[in-house]
């Protein structure tokens, strides 16, 4: 039997945002405005709730359609189903990233009117695992290894939803959010098939009207051009989509290095950059307003993101580090880094260490500064040094080893983990609390140096999302939660240390 552990990942919720809305600025009294005459701004967002039964390093889907279907009118004619996905392009979705952090995908104009359904079409699911079953899983994935497979979709690949909150009204002024929440514990089987059509294996959800917007979250791409006269630049995203993005006095510049800047503003925005815009508001035409701009990558670099699954107990040089990772997030999408591999990174005696804390303040005490503050369940993201990049194996197979990478980096940024559990033991004292977990979520266990809880902090900058109430006061022994924050070896003990930026209450599986 294969049994699956809790890493959190910071709330990762994906997002697709139909919008036929005229541009809005950060601080205009509203995050909404309509746009062309009849459309309505819409957004779909996705999440992830904590799978089980299987040890999920990975799983990747492409969403190819995503549709509204209109109610026929008063003579009974229907009007054709809206697309929600700019220009019908196909989005590749890593559900594993999903549980806490928000993703924005696309926009779309949407005419006012009433919708009696919505159709979310998927294809190509990827999947890597932790085979910790007593037997080899088909003929090469060996007991204690990390396997790849493409799993088949059973039944339909496309999944409708027409009852609550459907039939909904899309309304001018009214602009109107769904939270799709896709359960990886029930769409994939025992026999590692996916079943999308499952009962509760997809569901959705209205989001809360303005003026409670949905969080709209973030989107990473490539800097194509730079207007800084119009405080706009225009960036480029993995899967192909191009945005407008409008910059204002209250958005902030982070994380970039002097030598790109010394004032933050639109000038530190440059052509070939790399960024990740975090979504305040969305406009007809692709425009987005950004309340942060931050700084990934300099152009002609390659960076990589993957989460910590083993640090190898091999002699290296003083100050050096060889650990393994899962790969997630090729910003550029460069070629030679394949998204779901596993990467054996040697971290250089040279590397610079920092957080990529996005201006929250992580707690005193806790730091990232050498090989000594990395543990397994982080999520790092790295440069490869150029001419160092080597790769085996041939890619996605019906069920095989993952495709493998190594590299050497000399610049490793914590980014933020997420992990999923009950809550133990609060204290109000200290504004934290115990999470009891199974070991990390998405990555193998037991692992070397494992433990069962971790020591959560939450600090006033915090968010709380589903207690009553949203603070740290709404927190009780026996919830099931999950955690975003900057995982830290423990610094008196054996239990790691997370800074939380959020905690999201979640349903308590049938199964914990």
């Amino acid at each position: 039997m294969m049994r699956k552990t809790l890493l959190s990942l910071a709330p990762a919720v994906m997002t697709v945002l139909l919008a036929g809305c005229a541009s809005v600025k950060i601080g205009s009294g509203s995050l909404f405005t309509t746009g062309s005459a009849g459309t309505v701004p819409v957004s779909i967002t996705m999440t992830d709730d904590p799978p089980a039964g299987v040890r999920v390093l990975f799983f990747q889907v492409n969403l190819t359609a995503a549709t509204l279907a209109p109610a026929p009118t008063t003579t009974g004619t229907t009007a054709s189903p809206v697309s929600l996905l700019s220009n019908n392009t196909p989005i590749q979705i890593d559900v594993t990233q999903l549980q806490a952090l928000s993703a924005f995908l696309s926009t779309a104009d949407v005419t006012a009117g009433t919708y009696n359904s919505l159709s979310l079409t998927f294809a190509n699911p990827e999947l890597v695992i932790f085979n910790q079953s007593d037997s080899s899983l088909g003929s090469t994935c060996a007991v204690g290894s990390v396997c790849q497979l493409t799993p088949a979709i059973d039944n339909s690949a496309t999944v409708a939803f027409s009852s609550s909150p459907f039939p909904v009204t899309v309304a001018p002024g009214s602009p109107l959010g769904f939270l799709i929440d896709f359960h990886l514990n029930t769409v994939i089987q025992s026999d590692l098939s996916v079943n999308l059509g499952v009962a509760n294996g997809i569901t959705v959800a209205q989001l809360p009207p303005a003026p409670t917007p949905p969080q709209f979250g973030s989107v990473t791409g490539e800097v194509e051009s730079v207007s800084a006269s119009n405080n706009q630049f225009t960036m480029l995203t993995a899967w192909g989509r191009t945005f407008t993005v409008d910059t204002t006095s209250s958005t902030t510049f982070s994380d970039f290095p002097a030598s790109a800047c010394t004032t933050a503003g639109i000038g530190c925005v440059a052509s070939g950059q790399v960024v990740k815009v975090q979504v305040a508001s969305f406009a007809k035409g692709g425009v987005l307003t950004a309340s942060q701009v931050a700084y990934v990558q300099a152009a002609g670099t390659q960076t990589v993101e993957g989460t910590v699954i083993d640090i190898l107990p091999l002699p290296v040089p003083s100050g050096e580090l060889i650990v393994q990772m899962i790969l997630h997030n090729n910003p550029a999408s460069t070629s030679g880094v394949p998204l779901g591999g596993l990467a054996t990174v040697t971290l250089a005696s040279s590397a610079t260490y920092s957080i990529d804390n996005n201006g929250f303040t992580i707690p005193s005490g806790l730091s990232f500064t050498g090989p000594e503050g990395v543990t397994v369940g982080q999520n790092l993201q790295v440069v490869v040094e150029p001419g160092t990049l080597s790769s085996s194996g041939s890619g996605w197979t019906i069920f095989g080893p993952p495709q493998t990478v190594t590299f050497t980096t000399t610049s490793v940024e914590l980014e933020p983990s997420q992990m999923t559990g009950t809550i133990s033991a609060t204290d109000s004292s200290t504004t934290s609390f115990t999470l009891g977990a199974s070991g990390p979520f998405f990555a193998p266990w037991p692992m070397p140096n494992a433990v069962s809880s971790y020591d959560v902090m939450t600090t006033s900058q915090t968010s709380f999302t589903g207690f009553s109430p949203d603070n740290f006061g709404g927190l009780a022994d026996g919830q099931f939660v999950s955690v975003s924050g900057w995982l830290f070896p423990g610094t008196t003990s054996d239990t790691p240390n997370v800074a939380a930026q959020s905690v999201v209450l979640r349903p308590t599986p049938s199964w914990f």
